[in-house]
């Protein structure tokens, strides 16, 4: 996908050099927050199994396509007669043996629903709850995925960075950057843009969209993205193996991608291993109480 489904300022940042301007603006501070429990809408107190179950059965009620993006997604509200909800349907399975794109020439290119669900697999086997809710259904005649959409979204990243809001925590901030890129050096993501990343109003930051992702590249395409990681993740990591990997994604990912994915989790472990201890971090509570 190209849109949003939800919605550091750190060492490795994304921004890109505002040029021309006689002075840069000043950064804006995010709002006053706390580090106590966020409030926590009605659809956050669901379990992953719960929004599974409401995305496989509910009836959609009304449609319409996103102004971004270049995949054709599409906005879904759908109701199982207790609760009203949107998702994210997707249809794309597009195949070339050459692509071209802003970021160069891509062969053996392919931008597939399939993708979304397998990131959300795997976000849920490694625990690191940074990817929202996904499942295969038919969309009319195709197969596609539906994602939750995400509720209480503050901005994306790009907005963010345009407007130069600090987050109100930047050990939190970190924390959850850090593994977001170490996620999508896992799952060879050629795609992670700013509209990508959403940020709800707590502060957490929900990773979207991974319709190009699963290259079968065995090498990480930019290791020192690799930089520290929550010490449960890295233990799951490590314990994945083939056959919990391929109950979990065989209808998503083909042998072969399944193959690089696991060369490219063992140089992401032998990678942290060699920062040594220093790299391992012990998650903090990353959600802040947005303002009344």
């Amino acid at each position: 996908m190209r849109a949003p489904l939800l919605t550091t300022v750190v060492s490795v940042a994304f921004a890109a050099t505002i040029l021309g301007q006689a002075a840069p603006p000043v950064p804006q501070a995010a709002p006053p927050v706390s580090q106590a429990t966020p409030q926590v809408s009605p659809a956050a107190a669901l379990t992953d199994a719960q929004i599974e179950a409401f995305l496989l059965k509910a009836t959609v009620i009304k449609t319409k396509t996103s102004k971004k993006g270049v995949t054709g997604t599409i906005q879904a509200t759908m109701t199982d007669g207790t609760m009203t909800h949107d998702a994210q349907i997707q249809t794309i399975d597009e195949r070339k043996a050459q692509f071209v794109g802003d970021k160069g020439t891509e062969f053996n290119f392919r931008d597939c629903w399939a993708f979304n669900v397998a990131g959300y697999k795997i976000d849920r086997l490694i625990g690191m709850n940074m990817v929202p809710v996904s499942v295969s259904r038919r969309w009319r005649s195709q197969e596609a995925a539906y994602t939750w959409w995400i509720d209480d979204v503050l901005m994306e990243e790009g907005d963010r960075l345009k407007k130069k809001i600090q987050p109100p925590s930047s050990a939190a901030w970190n924390q959850q950057m850090q593994l977001v890129r170490m996620f999508d050096q896992l799952i060879a993501n050629v795609d992670r843009n700013m509209g990508n990343l959403v940020i709800t109003r707590d502060w957490r930051i929900w990773a979207i969209d991974h319709t190009r992702a699963f290259r079968m590249h065995n090498t990480l395409a930019t290791p020192a993205n690799v930089t520290r990681a929550d010490r449960v993740v890295v233990e799951r990591l490590k314990a994945l193996d083939r056959d919990t990997l391929e109950a979990a994604t065989e209808k998503y990912l083909s042998s072969f991608e399944i193959d690089s994915l696991l060369k490219r989790r063992d140089l992401i472990v032998k990678r942290l291993d060699m920062l040594g201890p220093a790299a391992l971090f012990d998650r903090m509570n990353w959600a802040v109480t947005p303002p009344s």
